[in-house]
């Protein structure tokens, strides 16, 4: 494709160079720039890609686009001046890839917690309505049938483009996706067109990189301040802030909630390990997902379904025959009979939903221990008040690692422990070796009880010190029960 062809619809200050010439590619990491690529020198978080284009020319860029000319232009080069790298970065990959966005149905589920379970949820059942679509989630990508390993909760706008573009070229009518927040404020979603947007909803994450709750809630916001008067919005009307995100959006707004009256009202009517029955819109079903959370999502599930055309019934239906997403309530039970639960709680509110849909299911007469950590190098924050939730709604909780990366897992532990309220110092322990705590809690367990492993879920890693190691919560559980019960 040529560089003028890229540009269409794009304004630029100032050109250097042909627009003839032919670009192989678009990149904006000179990391990964081949012969004839163009790259886009782009002011990231760490480092700004202007001081790479020398790096990205002598590599075999033929186009540069940036916000500042090199002192030196070299001769065969096209440059080309724009305001913003970023925002220029996602016309640039849409117009290179054909705009796919524009030509399947594309959905965003954004929130604090949900976002994974609610875009795989709508996948399943698509699939399961003979309907052929797209993922794009933290745990994988999956194109139709095929499954591509995820790299980050929102990809870079290039990857998006070109999963897109491949998704349309399989056949595919719709693409359900997770927007993180951190992707919203990197761009990473810029000039997407989205048909319709679901919130879950927003509580204490990512401060570490937000700094402030307000600041956390507008770049949420933003998701939907952007989408066109032709799209919809989703939001839950359960959480207080669910109106804010539809104050000044352009979309067609439409609510879901469990407590309060909305445009898709659901009911949990009973509850147990195995699932739930469940009540949306006046028409009652069973699934095999359980707890108040994922009553949640799917009812977010269900509305957008609801609002893509599908008949509710067989979307209902559809529901029915899903099994549950990888890490989360995942059920195990020992043959000794201690049933484990693996969730990716990592955040108070998810950590305190789990807690309570399994206390709302057991009778009493059973202990839950609690397994959880909180990872290195991330919103320290939310340490404390999850030591205070689980203590509290717990039997007994044993502190320990998740993901320390460089950070000293001991440190992380004493700051979860100061959200310990006095009348809970018996009713925890620490044990930094993640291996070693869940031994602990299935040594500590009777027949009937109830371990829960939170922060991981799906995830297959233990990250120190920079490096990622082998740790699948579900993998070591079995391992130690089957060792321990010879």
């Amino acid at each position: 494709m040529r560089a003028l062809e890229v540009f269409n619809r794009i304004p630029t200050l100032e050109t250097h160079g042909t627009l003839e010439t032919e670009i192989s590619g678009i990149v904006f990491d000179s990391r990964k720039v081949t012969a004839g690529a163009l790259y886009i020198a782009v002011k990231g978080v760490v480092t700004d890609g202007h001081a790479f284009i020398a790096n990205a020319v002598d590599k075999g860029a033929s186009v540069v686009v940036c916000e500042i000319f090199p002192e030196q232009l070299k001769e065969n080069i096209t440059y080309i001046k724009v305001k913003n790298s970023a925002k220029t970065l996602g016309k640039l990959a849409s117009n290179f890839y054909g705009n796919p966005s524009e030509n399947l149905q594309l959905i965003g589920i954004t929130g604090t917690n949900g976002k994974t379970s609610v875009a795989t949820l709508l996948y399943g059942i698509f699939k399961e309505l003979g309907l052929k679509s797209a993922l794009i989630s933290t745990v994988e990508y999956r194109i139709g049938d095929e499954i591509i390993p995820a790299t980050h909760t929102t990809p870079d706008i290039i990857t998006i483009n070109k999963l897109l573009a491949k998704a349309l070229e399989e056949g595919c009518e719709y693409a359900f996706m997770e927007v993180s927040s951190h992707g919203i404020h990197q761009r990473r979603i810029e000039e997407l067109q989205f048909s319709i947007a679901g919130f879950t909803n927003i509580t204490h994450d990512h401060l570490d990189y937000h700094k402030t709750f307000d600041e956390y809630l507008k770049i949420k916001k933003s998701f939907f301040d952007q989408l066109p008067a032709s799209a919809i919005a989703i939001t839950n009307g359960d959480d207080k802030n669910g109106k804010i995100m539809l104050q000044n959006t352009l979309a067609t707004k439409k609510t879901f909630a469990m407590k309060t009256m909305a445009d898709y009202h659901g009911k949990l009517l009973e509850a147990d390990f195995n699932g739930m029955l469940l009540n949306f819109n006046g028409k009652e079903f069973w699934t095999t997902l359980t707890g108040k959370f994922n009553a949640n999502n799917l009812l977010l599930a269900f509305a957008i379904a609801s609002e893509l055309g599908q008949e509710e019934s067989e979307i209902l239906q559809a529901i029915s025959r899903l099994k549950r997403v990888n890490g989360r309530f995942e059920t195990m039970r020992s043959d000794g009979g201690i049933f484990f639960i693996v969730d990716y709680a990592h955040t108070p509110d998810a950590l305190e939903n789990v807690l309570d849909s399994i206390n709302e299911i057991r009778t009493k007469n059973e202990r839950l221990i609690t397994v959880f950590g909180c990872g290195g190098d991330r919103d320290k924050e939310k340490r404390s008040e999850m030591g205070k939730i689980a203590t509290r709604k717990s039997t007994l909780s044993i502190l320990t690692s998740d993901n320390p990366r460089t950070e000293d897992p001991g440190e992380i532990i004493r700051e979860i422990q100061k959200g310990v309220e006095p009348q809970n110092y018996s009713k925890y322990t620490t044990i930094p070796d993640r291996k070693e705590a869940i031994k602990m809690a299935i040594k500590f367990a009777e027949p009937k009880d109830i371990v829960l492993v939170a922060g991981k879920g799906h995830e297959t890693y233990q990250e120190v010190n920079g490096v990622k190691q082998d740790f699948d919560d579900r993998k070591i559980i079995e391992e130690l029960w089957k060792m321990m019960s010879k």
